[in-house]
């Protein structure tokens, strides 16, 4: 259990922060903006959730939580050195990963296929999860660029590819089932 009773620390007041493993980075490092990117997307799952009900509202918050978990997987550097670990580090699973694609299967066999772009719009959902798609999009390259040089859990970039398909098929749930979607209209004001 964490338990925060002191929130400012002045600890990185030179530019430099904590991982979960205690050693000490630039706050611009690439692992800081990974998992700071990911915290990022879920304050947009959170801005989602305020037009969000039932099913999709819970949905997103397992996908919320899922995200803290994704945070703190990012935060723990040398998985190589799990195992030695005083506890146990949290790392995202293929079974978090199982479970949005099949969610994502559910949502899509709702939607007539699609013969256009669409632009990111439509109802106030619809909008709030277009722009959770993009984040996602940017937490992923940014992990990616991440395992270029620094050791990265595979599963945490899987579940951020699949996140961003996610909120795109979620966003078109979210336009009546596909029906209210804004189209793309190739070169439209030309």
């Amino acid at each position: 259990m964490v338990v925060l009773n002191k929130i400012y620390t002045r600890t990185g007041d030179a530019g430099e922060t904590a991982l979960g493993n205690g050693s000490r980075v630039a706050k611009h490092s690439d692992r800081v903006n990974a998992y700071g990117t990911v915290d990022e997307t879920n304050a947009t799952v959170g801005l989602a959730r305020l037009h969000a009900v039932d099913e999709m509202d819970a949905q997103l918050a397992m996908i919320q939580n899922d995200l803290f978990d994704l945070g703190a997987d990012l935060c723990r550097p040398d998985m190589e050195k799990d195992a030695d670990a005083e506890y146990p580090p949290l790392r995202i699973s293929d079974t978090q990963v199982d479970r949005l694609e099949s969610e994502i299967d559910a949502m899509n066999d709702k939607l007539e296929p699609l013969r256009s772009f669409i632009l990111p719009g439509g109802t106030a959902l619809a909008a709030q999860l277009h722009l959770c798609r993009t984040v996602s999009r940017r937490a992923e390259r940014l992990a990616v660029e991440l395992a270029v040089t620094e050791t990265v859990n595979p599963s945490a970039i899987k579940y951020l590819n699949r996140l961003s398909d996610w909120c795109f098929v979620a966003s078109r749930i979210a336009n009546n089932n596909g029906v209210d979607d804004v189209l793309w209209v190739p070169g439209a004001n030309r």
